[in-house]
């Protein structure tokens, strides 16, 4: 494999994982500002936490 083939290879993943949908919600202002804040505090982002918990939901409830 030469480095062109990695250079595609990576610009692969990168394509396969884009966002490309929103997902927008109301909620609560002081739950969203605690959110945050917590995921500020453990150096995370919100989108990254919420993200994790749509896929393991989906992963757990999905195909029956």
């Amino acid at each position: 494999m030469n480095k062109k083939d990695d250079k595609d290879d990576a610009r692969a993943k990168k394509k396969a994982g884009k966002k490309n949908s929103q997902l927008i919600l109301r909620l609560d202002k002081d739950d969203r500002d605690a959110f945050v804040a917590l995921c500020k505090e453990m150096d995370t982002s919100a989108a990254r936490e919420i993200r994790g918990f749509i896929r393991s939901y989906v992963k757990k409830h999905g195909k029956r």
